[in-house]
């Protein structure tokens, strides 16, 4: 039986099922679109009910930047309550969209790449038949979601609380900013690292949440054995995965520093329509590689054991003996026999 590689098989199902990008891309754009909205909406109403006097706006008219600042910072003046509750507010309505379209469109791409490799790939391999998602698989994936929102949250604060933390090492009599820039470099490093294993942890646990209608304990749980039984392929698939991702990245990153270096010559608004659109397809391809891998993490999970073992070593011939080229001093040599005629 052939071996199957599962990053080949990811990228394969992410070429042949363009379906499955798109999807993703809907509720992931979706989400972005209204998060956006929203934000452009509250920074409208804030910025109306703030009260603007007289003599604020003669302080901003001057165009002086100590006198601007100023008149900023007395309009601003007491409403920093009420930027946090609206910001707190709109975030808790981002997080719940996202937790409920996250849920369905992981139902929806995890099942779809179930029933591609049951039917594309592994037809020779004996799959069980799916149901529909029962109710307990839908409340297992927003329970798994709801953790990757929390988590996040989590790591945001644990930010804040290592900022206010080091702050100590630099009081207003004696600043020290070098040290408070070491000292919080290592906890940032290790906030990053905690959250994105343990986001990754839960994003993977989505597929046995489908596959296997497990809750999200369960789900997790099976998660854990998956990564320790499976180490090699799916180290494999996540590090493939993301050296393309670094590289669409840079080469992102590379492109959109084109239309800037023009902004002196051409008009700000093709430039700003130039990154926008970079950007946009940036999010695409990251998309597409995204669901690659989750192809890849499937193909590891429903593909029997024998198809990711690794060759058997292909046998070596058997050394043949080789010709004894010693001299044997027991048998006798010309010399050595006796009564021989030497013909002349």
């Amino acid at each position: 039986m052939p071996r199957i590689s599962p990053t080949l098989e990811g990228f394969r199902a992410a070429l042949r099922r363009p379906s499955l990008i798109f999807a993703e891309i809907a509720w992931r754009w979706t989400v972005g679109a209204f998060a956006w909205t929203l934000a452009f909406f509250w920074l409208i109403e804030f910025l109306d009910t703030l009260p603007v006097t007289k003599g604020d706006a003669a302080l901003l008219s001057t165009r002086q930047p100590l006198l601007v600042g100023r008149a900023i910072a007395h309009i601003l003046r007491g409403s920093l309550n009420r930027a946090a509750l609206a910001a707190l507010l709109a975030a808790l309505a981002v997080s719940l969209l996202w937790i409920v379209a996250a849920s369905a469109g992981r139902a929806a791409t995890v099942r779809a790449l179930l029933d591609y490799f049951h039917k594309d790939v592994a037809s020779n391999v004996s799959a069980e038949t799916h149901e529909a998602l029962e109710p307990r698989a839908w409340r297992s994936l927003i329970g798994l979601h709801f953790l990757r929102a929390v988590l996040a949250l989590a790591a945001t604060l644990a930010f804040l609380g290592a900022t206010i933390l080091v702050g100590f090492a630099s009081p207003n009599r004696n600043p020290q900013p070098a040290l408070v820039f070491i000292l919080f470099l290592p906890l940032a490093g290790l906030i990053c690292i905690s959250w994105s294993a343990l986001n990754w942890l839960l994003s993977l646990a989505c597929i046995f949440s489908v596959r296997d209608g497990e809750d999200a304990v369960g789900a997790l749980w099976a998660a854990v054995s998956f990564s320790r039984e499976r180490t090699a392929a799916v180290s494999a698939v996540s590090a493939w995965s993301g050296m393309a991702h670094l590289t669409a990245f840079v080469g992102a990153s590379s492109l959109a520093s084109l239309p800037l270096a023009f902004i002196q010559v051409v008009p700000a608004r093709l430039v700003i329509a130039s990154v926008i659109l970079l950007a946009l397809a940036y999010f695409a391809v990251a998309d597409w590689l995204y669901m690659a891998r989750l192809a890849g993490y499937v193909c590891i999970a429903e593909m029997p054991d024998a198809l990711l073992a690794p060759l058997p070593p292909t046998p070596q011939p058997a050394p043949s003996t080789p010709p004894q080229v010693s001299i044997d001093r027991d048998e006798p040599i010309l010399s050595d026999v006796p009564n021989l005629v030497v013909e002349t």
